[in-house]
Order: structure tokens, then sequence, then C-alpha cells
């Protein structure tokens, strides 16, 4: 691990950064260029201090799994992402392991996503990057841990967000969930954060560990899902998974018929945002 160049590495790709590339207001009484560290470490899903002892070249070595969240909050190319891996010691991801880290391209994408709530995920679930409608409608998924901000690990061991089964659908939507994972494992048999999660989710849930030992098998396709919303209600919504096919990660876009609820209320959200919708209390 070279200390020094990954702290310069981290401090030049944060610097070059303004807060719209990552979807956050600019606020006032910005002294430097670039985001904060509060703001990346926010993203990547680690605390500040860590982030800064990086900085200040004196952290100690980073996991695989908090270079690639560095890599996909700092918005890297694939070749600064390796990069980031040399100097702090690391191998980078290799041919045949699951792609973790956002094109550019897609990013971009999906900040021009402005009307419908969207969400990039990689091959195994984990939840790369997401629009403010995405934010508005099911929460904010930088408040996940890293570790944690995986669609089955919510599903099994989380509090699974907003998203919700059906009642009486709760064993279907849990084999689709282990179905996936195992079609997922069948192409990346030692991806080494895949096989992490499968240990996690075999370990920490019965249910899991009962339907993985079914073996069912199915690859991710477009459903309807439904969103409990903390103001706007039970949201039934079309859920489209848009196939990014060279590096194996899907686009998936929430939408309701026209004339519908949920397509009044996705409009009601394009227009409040993240502001709380609840009444304020009686003055007394």
């Amino acid at each position: 691990m070279d200390r020094a160049a990954l702290a310069t590495a981290l401090k030049s790709y944060r610097a070059r950064l303004s807060p719209s590339d990552v979807g956050l207001p600019a606020g006032t009484r910005r002294r430097v260029a670039g985001l904060r560290r509060e703001e990346v470490a926010l993203q990547a899903g680690i605390s500040v201090d860590y982030l800064v002892r990086l900085e200040q070249g004196r952290g100690p070595t980073p996991s695989d799994l908090v270079l690639t969240a560095l890599a996909r909050a700092l918005r890297l190319s694939d070749d600064e992402r390796d990069h980031l891996f040399h100097v702090a010691g690391s191998a980078p991801p290799r041919p045949g392991h699951i792609v973790s880290t956002p094109r550019a391209s897609t990013l971009r994408l999906l900040d021009r996503i402005t009307d419908l709530p969207a969400v990039l995920i990689d091959a195994k679930g984990d939840v790369l990057a997401w629009n403010h409608l995405a934010t508005a409608l099911l929460g904010d998924f930088s408040s996940w841990p890293a570790g944690q901000r995986n669609v089955a690990w919510q599903r099994f061991l989380g509090d699974g967000g907003r998203v919700a089964p059906d009642p009486g659908d709760d064993e279907s939507t849990a084999v689709e969930t282990v179905a996936s994972l195992r079609y997922v494992a069948a192409r990346y048999p030692d991806d080494p954060g895949l096989l992490r999660l499968v240990g996690e989710l075999r370990a920490g849930s019965p249910q899991f560990a009962r339907l993985w030992e079914e073996g069912p098998i199915a690859e991710r396709r477009s459903s309807r899902k439904t969103v409990l919303h903390p103001q706007l209600g039970r949201l039934v919504l079309d859920c489209d998974s848009l196939l990014l096919p060279d590096v194996d990660q899907r686009l998936i876009v929430y939408s309701a018929a026209p004339g519908t609820p949920e397509a009044d209320a996705l409009a009601l959200l394009r227009v409040v945002g993240l502001q709380d919708m609840t009444e304020p209390a009686p003055e007394r």
C-alpha cells in the first residue's frame, strides 16, 4: 500500500467533482472546490474519520469493498478505479468478477432521468447509484452501510426498505430473489463479493438458507413492485429492468400507467421531492 499515492488520488478525485455531479445540492459557503469529505463518505457508506485518515496517509489498508465504494462515490473510470486499487495494494477487479463500478456514461444517463425514479444495481443486487426521485420514493440508500446496500441483504437481513411484498406473497418474492442470486452465482462462481453476500445470507436467514438448498434459479426480470411510502401510502408500480449487458448491470425504473393513483403520486413526488409532506403539528 502506497499511503501517500492513495491520499493524493483520493484528494484529487474528490476535488474535481461538484455536488451536482452526484445529485447533491450545492449549498452555500463552500470554501474549497469539489466535494466535501462528508459528502464522499456519505456516498461511499464509510465514516468521515476513516476517509480523513486515508487522505492524510495514515489510514489502515482499505478492503476491496471500501475501494469499490470509493470508486463509485468518486465516479472513477475503469482505469482510475484500477489505479486506486493498485496504490491501495489490492488487485483490481478481474475478468469473471462482478463489475460494481458504474460507468460515467451510465451515471450521465441516470442524471437525465428526471421524471421517474431510477436505480442502478450490479449483478448481485448491490445498489450502485440512484436519482433524486428514487430517494424521494424509496428512501435514502446512502444511509445503508456499504456492505448492506444490497437488495437481497435488505430483503432477508435488513428492514427491506420501502419495497414490500403484497400480503401473502412473501414466499414467492423470496423465491424470486434467491433464484436470481443462484443464476448470478452460476456465472460468477469465484466473485468474492458474491461469495461473502451468500455466506452472510445463509448464516443469518433460515428462509434464505432453505431456499438456497432447494435450488431455484431464474434471471432477474421486469416486474411489479409494491412500495410503502410514509406519506403517499401503498403504491403498486411497474418496475422495468433495463440490462446493460457489457457490465452486467441493470437500470431499474419505476413508473405507473397514466390516470392511475400511482401516476398522480409520482407526479406529486416530482414537485415536492424530498420535502416532508406531513402536516405540521398544530400550535398550542
